[in-house]
């Protein structure tokens, strides 16, 4: 069992830095749901370490990332009540050292490597800085079929982290100069660093930025399959995580693939519908595949690409249930999340 300090301390970090992924946290079981703030708090403090360029020169940040593997993996004491709680925790729920490993190798790359030449550069960065965090859920979850449930997790952890790269190209150029579109797609469209670097967007840009969420829409279809062989009372949580990620997909579509002026943001009235919403449907039919194909942005092959059907409809089962759910339970549980309960 993880000691409550650190639990409370990995939720305020959580809180404060990942309010998209607190949300879905906190729907989980309470036995998942302490596990999963001391894990992503062990990210953050992995990459608050690559972040502090302007503050550490490479070596120490080398240094001391390789010091928080060794702390993370129980190899070295540490005073640190974050990764404390992190090494107890990868030794009660068996988390594979090599998901560790990956993870801290990502970051170790993050100090040196600003650009990515192809998808499969990326998508071997993300094995480390997303798909290990999905496979590390899968064990905190102690899922019975993880055989089954993990190259979905990976897929799904890798969704997530395309969707903030789509989502971020103009804050991650500004805070850290990288850029994580890939440059093969950039060139292919004519799109050259400088015009990112002076945020210009045109055709070809958006044609970029269509081709690539095309690729990531794809990763939540695989991804969201997999949801089926968690445990029973962590679907939803996770289902709601892949609805909520993927509601970037929605706003970058309604600003026409403009991600170089601003940096598209979902409001916490529009997380707390979709949260409403993805319950709603979840309430009647307990399939986490078709309701995310009803409540997401992510279009499937045989629908057409207008999503308005989705994004404002429901079925015929869904409004016979809206009145009572939203004047009851429903709408008093959503409320709690307002309030922070």
């Amino acid at each position: 069992m993880v000691r409550q300090d650190p639990v409370q301390r990995s939720k305020a970090i959580q809180r404060k830095t990942g309010k998209t992924f607190h949300l879905a946290t906190r729907v989980l079981p309470e036995r998942v749901r302490h596990a999963t703030y001391v894990l992503y708090a062990f990210f953050r403090v992995a990459d608050e370490v690559v972040d502090a360029e302007d503050t550490a020169e490479p070596a120490v940040q080398r240094e001391r990332l390789e010091q928080l593997r060794a702390e993370a993996l129980g190899d070295r004491e540490t005073d640190d009540p974050v990764l404390s709680a992190f090494a107890e925790l990868r030794e009660e729920y068996d988390i594979d050292a090599e998901d560790v490993n990956v993870f801290v190798d990502a970051m170790l790359s993050d100090i040196d490597k600003s650009r990515y030449e192809t998808y499969e550069e990326l998508e071997a960065y993300m094995d480390g800085s997303a798909a290990a965090v999905g496979r590390m859920m899968t064990d905190i979850m102690q899922t019975p079929d993880a055989e089954k449930a993990r190259p979905h997790a990976t897929k799904l952890g890798e969704a997530f982290q395309m969707s903030n790269f789509l989502r971020d190209v103009r804050e991650d150029i500004v805070d850290r100069d990288r850029i994580y579109l890939p440059q093969e797609t950039l060139r292919n469209h004519g799109v050259t660093e400088e015009q990112l670097l002076s945020f210009r967007c045109d055709d070809g840009f958006r044609a970029a930025m269509r081709e690539e969420m095309r690729r990531t829409e794809s990763l939540y279809r695989e991804g969201v399959r997999g949801i089926q062989y968690l445990p029973d009372d962590c679907q939803f949580a996770v289902l709601l995580s892949a609805v909520l990620y993927a509601d970037h997909h929605r706003e970058i579509r309604r600003r026409n693939y403009d991600v170089l002026s601003v940096t598209p943001s979902i409001s916490t009235t529009r997380k707390l519908a979709l949260l409403a919403k993805t319950r709603l449907h979840w309430a009647f039919k307990r399939d986490p595949e078709a309701v995310f194909r009803t409540v997401s942005a992510v279009p499937y092959p045989a629908e057409s690409d207008d999503h308005t059907h989705r994004e404002h409809g429901h079925s015929g089962v869904a409004r016979s249930l809206t009145p009572s759910l939203f004047g009851g339970r429903l709408s008093d549980w959503v409320r709690s999340f307002t309030r922070g309960e």
